[in-house]
């Protein structure tokens, strides 16, 4: 007897649940705020089971700390220019459109909402951070193996991303293209 294989689909229903449960996070996260809305609301909103969201994820937490964290690689490729500067006006320039975006502030307001969701909230807070600095970390790292003086990644966390987003936050004006170059100006 032979017996066929089904045909397996690129991503599959487990990438398109997913996507499903990770749209239904951000448009709640939009809507109402962290903490407004609970696993049984996702679930409704993504068309899935809340026992699908238990059982992939485990806990609202970690459900958010993964959507946050999917956001922060797919939206934040680190750029190789060939120069730390080129790098760094790229990146800026990057983050700059991220945040200035409809979704944008989505990560900082999951990162600011699970510190205060106790110690698995704090345990995904710093996973957001650590990813952040690794990232920035690489880019450092590659232009010191160039031979070019780079600043730590906490460097560019404090001089080039913390004030971008007091701006965005507090409605501050544009990220202009002149505005992210001039950080990265100053820092270096």
């Amino acid at each position: 007897m032979n017996e066929r294989q089904p045909a397996r689909r690129p991503g599959g229903r487990s990438a398109r649940v997913g996507a499903q449960v990770h749209q239904a996070v951000t448009d709640l996260i939009n809507e109402r705020g962290y903490g407004n809305f609970t696993v049984g609301e996702v679930a409704a909103r993504a068309g899935v089971a809340d026992s699908s969201i238990y059982r992939r994820w485990g806990s609202l937490e970690t459900l958010l700390t993964d959507v946050a964290l999917t956001r922060l690689n797919a939206q934040s490729p680190m750029p190789d220019t060939g120069s730390l500067a080129g790098d760094l006006r790229a990146y800026a320039a990057q983050v700059a459109r991220e945040i200035s975006g409809p979704d944008g502030l989505l990560v900082v307001r999951l990162a600011v909402a699970l510190s205060s969701s106790g110690q698995q909230g704090l345990q995904a807070r710093d996973d957001l951070r650590d990813e952040r600095t690794r990232q920035l970390q690489s880019m450092l790292d590659r232009a010191r193996e160039r031979g070019e003086h780079a600043p730590d990644a906490l460097g560019v966390l404090d001089h080039i991303l913390a004030p971008m987003y007091i701006r965005v936050l507090f409605g501050m004006g544009p990220l202009t293209p002149d505005y992210v170059d001039g950080l990265v100006d100053r820092l270096l």
